[in-house]
C-alpha cells in the first residue's frame, strides 16, 4: 500500500511541475508587462482629463463608453457597449458665482447635476437664511418673504479646519470646546429643520414654489476646500454648491444684516432620453468558453471632479489588467470579461440590469473582482459569505508576490455585501463576487464624490499593484481546474435586531432614471 501512495505522489509531483513552471512564467510575463509597458498613465490622462467626468446621461458618459470600445479595439479585445435603458439626458456648462454686494468677489462654487439652465445673464438678488423657527406654522408664515431671493439651506459651520488639523494643533481643551460647539449647532440645525415641517430634501421644492429664484447649498466633506457634489432637488431654478469658505463667508454677512448679493450664472443644457450602457469587452475562453471570471468596476462618477478616484481608478485597473492578460495569456481557459458598468452612483443599475439580463453568465461565473474605493493599494477581501471562499481564494492568492498581498487582510467566509458597489449585485444572485478594497488615502473626505477627485490625486504605484494583483487573480481562477463552489456560510445574528441576517436577493435596476 505504500508504495504505492509513493509512486501516485510521485506522478502527482512530476504532472504539477509543468503546470507550476508555466504559472510561474505567465505571473513573472504580467509583472513584467505591468511594471516596464505600464498604460495607467496614459489611459488616465485620456480618462479623466480628455474626457472628464462621466455623470450618466450626459455626452461625457457615452464618449467614456466609445473610447473604451475603441481601446479594447486597439489591443485585439472584443468590446461593445450594451444598452440597458434610458436617462435624463443633460450637459453641464459654464457655473459661475459672483458677489455684487457688499463688495465683488467671484466665488468658488459650481451648478448641481440636472438643474436647469439659467439665462446667459444668469440670475441676480438679495441672499437669505433660513431662520431659526418655532414650529412650522412660525416656518410657514415666514415662507413668502423668500420670493424674489436666493436662500442659503445649508447650516454654518463653526470651523472650516479638518479634525485632524485641530488635534495636532488645538490645545485639548480648545479641541474639545470645538467639538462640543459643533455637536450642540448640528442637534439646533436638526431640530429646525424639523420645526420647519419639512427635511433638508423637501424644503427645496417648498422655496422653489413660494418664489424663491436660487437655492445656495454648501455639503462639506470635513477636509481643506473640499465640497461634496451630488444632484439638484429644484425644477426650473438654479441650485449651486459654494465651497465652505465662500459659503460660510455669504452667510455671515446675511446673518448680520448687510443683504449680500450674487449674480448667478448656471448654464446647462437638457439633451431628453437618452440610451444607458455597460461597456463588456471580454477574451474567449478555449477550454471553457461558457465559464467567467469577470474583472468589475463602475465607469460612470459624480461630476464635482473629474472622477478619478470614483472610479476612474477601478475602471483603469481593469482595463490594464485586460490588456496585459491579452498580451501574455490570450487563450485563457475560461472567458475572462470585463463590466465597466453604468449608473453605479444611483443604485448598482449597470451591474443589476447585467444580472438580470443574463442569468446565463451569472450562472457560469467563476469569480468576480470589483474594486471601487479609491486609489489606494488593495488592503482587504473577505469571502462574502461564501463557505469555501478560501479554498480557492487562498490558493490564488498564495500565487501573488509577497510584494503585492504583504498588505493584504482576508476574512473568510465573511457576509455578503449588500450594496455599496457593484459586486453586490453577483452576490445577491449567488455568483462569487469580491470586493478588492483599499487603504483609504483620505478617500472618504478629500475625493469620495468631491471637487477634488481628480487626476493628481492618483497614486499610480498602488494602482499598477492593483493591477497586477487583478491579473494574477484573473489568470489563476481561470486556470484553476475545479468550479469554484458557491455554497453559503449560516449568516450570524443582527446586531441590530438579533435576528439571523438573509442572504441578500437581487434587486431590478432603474432603467428609466433622472425623469
Amino acid at each position: 500500500m505504500n508504495q504505492i501512495k509513493h509512486f501516485l505522489l510521485s506522478i502527482y509531483t512530476l504532472l504539477s511541475i509543468p503546470l507550476f513552471a508555466q504559472d510561474q512564467a505567465i505571473i513573472d510575463q504580467i509583472i513584467q508587462e505591468a511594471n516596464e509597458n505600464s498604460q495607467l498613465e496614459i489611459l488616465g490622462q485620456e480618462l479623466m482629463d480628455g474626457i472628464g467626468p462621466r455623470l450618466v446621461g450626459t455626452p461625457q458618459m457615452k464618449q467614456a463608453h466609445d473610447w473604451a470600445v475603441k481601446t479594447y479595439a486597439k489591443w485585439g479585445i472584443s468590446a461593445q457597449n450594451e444598452a440597458y435603458g434610458i436617462w435624463r439626458g443633460w450637459e453641464r456648462g459654464i457655473t459661475h458665482i459672483d458677489m455684487i454686494f457688499p463688495r465683488i468677489q467671484t466665488l468658488k462654487g459650481t451648478q448641481l447635476a440636472w438643474n436647469p439652465s439659467t439665462s446667459k445673464k444668469g440670475v441676480t438678488a438679495e441672499v437669505v437664511v433660513l431662520p431659526m423657527v418655532e414650529d412650522s406654522l412660525a416656518f410657514a408664515k415666514w415662507l413668502p418673504t423668500v420670493k424674489g431671493k436666493l436662500v442659503m439651506v445649508s447650516k454654518l459651520e463653526g470651523t472650516g479646519r479638518p479634525d485632524y488639523n485641530w488635534k495636532e494643533f488645538a490645545t485639548e481643551a480648545s479641541f474639545e470646546k470645538m467639538k462640543e460647539e459643533r455637536a450642540a449647532a448640528n442637534k439646533a440645525w436638526r431640530q429646525n429643520m424639523r420645526n420647519t415641517g419639512y427635511t433638508s430634501r423637501t424644503i427645496h421644492q417648498a422655496l422653489e414654489e413660494a418664489g424663491a429664484v436660487g437655492i445656495i447649498s454648501s455639503y462639506w466633506s470635513k477636509g481643506f476646500g473640499v465640497s461634496k457634489i451630488f444632484s439638484a432637488r429644484t425644477k426650473t431654478i438654479p441650485t449651486v454648491d459654494l465651497e465652505l469658505e465662500d459659503y460660510s463667508m455669504v452667510y455671515r454677512l446675511a446673518v448680520r444684516g448687510e443683504k449680500p448679493q450674487l449674480t448667478i450664472v448656471a448654464q446647462s443644457k437638457e439633451l431628453g432620453e437618452v440610451p444607458t450602457f455597460n461597456t463588456i469587452a471580454q477574451i474567449k475562453g478555449s477550454e471553457k468558453p461558457e465559464e467567467y471570471v469577470i474583472l468589475s468596476a463602475h465607469f460612470d462618477s459624480w461630476d464635482g471632479g473629474t472622477g478619478a478616484t470614483d472610479n476612474g481608478t477601478g475602471s483603469l485597473i481593469m482595463m490594464e489588467a485586460l490588456r496585459i492578460l491579452k498580451k501574455v495569456y490570450p487563450n485563457p481557459k475560461r472567458t475572462i470579461m470585463v463590466g465597466h458598468w453604468g449608473s453605479e452612483e444611483q443604485g448598482l443599475n449597470g451591474s443589476r440590469a447585467f444580472v438580470e439580463d443574463h442569468p446565463e453568465i451569472v450562472e457560469n461565473v467563476q469569480a468576480v473582482f470589483n474594486q471601487d474605493n479609491g486609489t489606494g493599494r488593495v488592503v482587504k477581501i473577505t469571502g462574502q459569505g461564501f463557505l469555501h471562499a478560501y479554498d480557492y481564494l487562498g490558493r490564488w492568492l498564495h500565487q501573488v508576490p509577497k510584494d503585492v498581498t504583504q498588505h493584504i487582510e482576508t476574512e473568510f467566509p465573511g457576509t455578503p455585501g449588500r450594496g455599496g458597489s457593484d459586486y453586490a449585485s453577483f452576490v445577491a444572485a449567488g455568483a462569487p463576487a469580491f470586493s478588492l478594497s483599499s487603504l483609504s488615502w483620505s478617500y472618504w473626505n478629500y475625493t469620495w464624490h468631491t471637487n477634488r477627485d481628480t487626476y493628481d490625486k492618483i497614486v499610480f504605484d498602488d494602482v499598477r499593484n492593483n493591477a497586477i494583483l487583478t491579473a494574477i487573480l484573473a489568470y489563476m481562477a481561470s486556470e484553476d481546474p475545479e468550479k469554484t463552489s458557491r455554497e453559503k456560510s449560516v449568516l450570524p445574528l443582527s446586531k441590530r435586531s438579533d435576528q439571523q441576517l438573509q442572504w441578500p436577493t437581487p434587486r431590478s435596476p432603474n432603467r428609466k432614471g433622472g425623469q
